[in-house]
């Protein structure tokens, strides 16, 4: 089966072989994806390389945290955007967007304030989790409606840190 992800505007078509292998721009790749105490903490060995992952499904993408930097990813299967080809539909850059925790973690910091103009990539929260600071930042740029955390609070995964118009 194949999916087309898409990062940062980027889209990357990756074929699922089998069980234990990928298929990405004409490279067969070994992988191993498991997930951690049936955690969202998952353990992934790509072509030898070991990393960790925390990965929760969004309301509309996959929300990964890989090596610090976290990922808004769109995954669709080949008939689904066809289907959306067909129909016109994009995702709206404006409305509100709520952004929430990948994990549970303390707020170290919230660079930002109500009523603020941010841009696309902007920090917005400072987020320490098993002893890794992570940036959370902006998926586009807009205005900062509400900050529901400060720094020093525990949050929980998926708990709203803030929201953003």
């Amino acid at each position: 089966m194949k999916y087309i992800t898409t990062c940062d505007n980027q889209e990357f078509e990756i074929e699922v072989v089998d069980e234990h292998h990928i298929r990405m721009v004409d490279k067969l790749q070994q992988v191993d994806f498991e997930s951690v105490s049936g955690q969202p903490v998952y353990s992934l060995i790509l072509d030898g390389k070991s990393y960790e992952a925390y990965v929760y499904q969004g309301e509309e993408n996959w929300l990964v945290l890989l090596r610090g930097r976290l990922y808004s990813l769109s995954v669709v299967d080949e008939r689904e955007k066809r289907l959306r080809a067909a129909g016109g539909g994009r995702v709206a850059e404006s409305g509100e967007f709520l952004m929430k925790a990948p994990m549970p973690g303390l707020v170290v910091a919230v660079p930002v304030l109500e009523g603020e103009m941010v841009e696309k990539g902007q920090v917005l929260v400072i987020l320490e989790s098993m002893k890794m600071q992570n940036e959370l930042k902006a998926p586009r740029s807009g205005k900062v409606e509400r900050v529901r955390v400060k720094p020093g609070e525990s949050v929980e995964q998926k708990q709203t840190l803030l929201t953003l118009h």
